[in-house]
């Protein structure tokens, strides 16, 4: 073999040097592919978890969860509501070359145009029969309702009944040993309570969120005219109204019905920020149980006009605190009237329950049925009383008309400057539409800067009475008016309603009929 020599390398050097590379190549291939199935074992590699009591009682959690999806979903509905529309448009206001040449004077023939339009929601099947509850907005209107079940079967509906002063109606589908959801009891609710939101949001069928009971007794915002809200944090979106609010044992325990919205859903839409409100199911109870009886709710009627009891009435009614309802008016012939319920008593008890605000005293009455007998622990004066009152059934419309002027002097300085009164006529009377019992003067113009105005004063009230001095005509008016230094308390009819009214920095009309 004949000996590698300097002459070698330099003859071969390309060719060493290619092999060189080719090698140096193949070991780093190699380095790579060991590295890559080691990190692939790596990233494959599959651990135990984490274990212990603790996570063992979570696990115990979420299966309890999951139960409970499993058990109500069966019974969630999802609605679509179709309603035609009618609306009145020229021929040509969507013509662009009219629009060219008439800009907005395009000439309008009224011609009447239809379109459908849409609505999704969600129900909970409260019966194997086919009787499902949802609410009134998600079905107002409409000409077809269509129902899709969770096993995907359709259904047309048909609306039992409706009720638009709590948003709840009940729908009858032609089905047979459906999956009926449970009923729970909503007095067993306590804030912190884990609660579970049952819907369609947004189209997205049979959605499941969790959250808590934030607060009970809501009724803020005016979104219904009986409201008794369940507050939860447990997301809601548009397309779960109608759906269920489940608690921890499966049972319905409210039916979801409104926002507070960000605006922040699919196309603008609100969405949950969250805060929901529910019905009670307790309430929706009532109410469906009438609609399904005979197609209509009634409720029970005390016939009073009540207001929140505020510090400043508290101290002028010798009241311990600012719990129970206060009561501004009473409706001549009412149960309550005849029972001798007076306005200035404080209703703090019904049947033993104590009254929280007055909010809550409606709600309870109005839960009840007509011909019920119950209970009343009043204060007047500071002075407990117990009063037993029939309910009645509340009039199906309590809102009085009409309002009035005319022209008077009155007072120019003290608490009631700035108003000026006339003597209650017949005529005037029979203007404003009020009662015979009603005695007074009444508030012809009224300055805007004046202190009576700014605690709601108008023209056309009747002041019945200044720091509980009765008042019949204008000389008597000016004589105690005169006499109003610092907060006054009057007594003021307003369209057939009496109330008080204290003239203070601050304070709002809340009151309310029940």
């Amino acid at each position: 073999m004949r000996p590698i020599d300097r002459r070698f390398f330099r003859d071969n050097f390309l060719g060493l040097s290619l092999t060189l590379v080719g090698v140096l190549c193949l070991v780093l291939s190699g380095i790579s592919y060991l590295n890559h199935r080691q990190l692939g074992r790596f990233a494959l590699a599959s651990g135990g978890g984490l274990d212990g009591a603790d996570i063992e009682m979570l696990e115990r959690q979420n299966k309890a969860y999951e139960r409970i999806a499993e058990s109500v979903t069966p019974a969630v509905v999802s609605i679509q509501s179709t309603s035609v529309v009618k609306v009145q448009q020229s021929p040509f206001s969507m013509d662009p070359l009219f629009r060219q040449f008439f800009g907005d004077m395009i000439p309008q023939f009224n011609i009447p145009r239809q379109y459908r339009e849409h609505a999704l929601g969600s129900g909970v099947i409260v019966s194997p029969e086919g009787y499902l509850l949802t609410n009134n907005h998600v079905i107002r209107n409409a000409s077809s309702i269509d129902v899709l079940l969770s096993d995907k079967r359709n259904f047309k509906a048909k609306v039992v009944g409706a009720d638009p002063q709590t948003d709840l109606a009940v729908l009858k589908i032609d089905a047979r040993e459906l999956p009926a959801a449970s009923l729970g009891d909503s007095t067993t609710l306590h804030v912190g309570d884990t609660v579970m939101a049952f819907g369609n949001p947004f189209n997205l069928s049979f959605t499941v969120t969790r959250g808590t009971v934030s607060a009970l007794g809501r009724s803020q915002y005016q979104i219904e005219d009986i409201q008794n809200f369940i507050q939860t944090d447990a997301a809601i979106n548009p397309g779960n109204s109608g759906g269920a609010l489940v608690d921890v044992r499966g049972q319905v325990v409210g039916i979801n019905t409104a926002i507070l919205s960000g605006n922040s859903g699919p196309g603008g839409e609100g969405g949950s920020i969250g805060i929901g409100f529910a019905i009670p199911i307790n309430m929706a109870k009532h109410v469906m149980q009438d609609l399904i009886n005979s197609g209509k709710v009634t409720r029970g009627y005390l016939g009073v006009s009540i207001y929140p009891v505020t510090d400043d009435f508290a101290k002028e009614f010798h009241a311990p605190d600012t719990s129970g309802a206060f009561v501004q008016d009473v409706t001549a012939g009412s149960p309550a009237d005849k029972a001798g319920v007076k306005y200035g008593d404080i209703i703090r008890k019904l049947n033993g329950q104590s009254i929280a605000d007055s909010a809550q005293l409606r709600v309870m009455v109005t839960e009840m049925n007509p011909r019920t007998a119950v209970t009343l622990d009043i204060l007047r004066d500071g002075k407990p009383m117990t009063v037993r009152v029939t309910l009645g059934e509340l009039p199906a419309n309590l809102a009085a008309q009409g309002g009035s002027r005319g022209t008077s002097p009155g007072p120019t300085e003290g608490t009631l400057k700035g108003i000026e009164v006339q003597n209650l006529t017949p005529s005037i009377r029979d203007q404003l539409q009020l009662p015979e019992n009603v005695k007074g003067v009444v508030i012809s113009q009224i300055d805007p800067n004046s202190p009576a105005a700014q605690v709601g004063l108008q023209g056309g009230d009747v002041i019945e009475s200044i720091n509980r001095q009765p008042v019949s005509n204008v000389i008597e008016f000016n004589r105690l008016a005169a006499q109003a230094k610092g907060r006054t308390l009057l007594r003021v009819n307003r369209q057939g309603q009496g109330q008080y009214v204290l003239i203070n920095p601050s304070g709002d009309d809340g009151s309310d009929n029940q």
